[in-house]
């Protein structure tokens, strides 16, 4: 069995690389594959919290991260797309610009 220490460090780790991912990119992919790695270290800590205590609710909580980041993944890269298609590059600058 693997300690929760190791889980919840792998955990942090990859939600780190996430998160660096996010502040140090400018491409709108990077970041966004960076936002689904910050979203799966939460569930991975979810999921070796509930199982450190025995309780169900941490998978249940992964399902909905699971979900959410589902949802996100089809309106952000719906976006992301029609931003390409229009102006055949991406620029998260551009992206932001497009407030109306």
């Amino acid at each position: 069995m693997i300690p929760i220490n190791w889980v919840v460090g792998l955990a942090a780790i990859i939600f780190a690389i996430g998160a660096i991912g996010v502040m140090a990119r400018r491409n709108p992919l990077i970041m966004f594959m960076s936002a689904e790695m910050m979203w799966n270290s939460a569930a991975l800590a979810f999921i070796a919290f509930a199982r450190q205590w025995h309780s169900m609710s941490g998978q249940v909580m992964a399902f909905l991260i699971v979900g959410t980041a589902a949802a996100e993944v089809g309106i952000g890269l719906a976006i992301i797309v029609t931003v390409y298609h229009r102006r055949h590059r991406l620029d998260i600058d551009e992206i932001s610009g497009m407030k109306g």
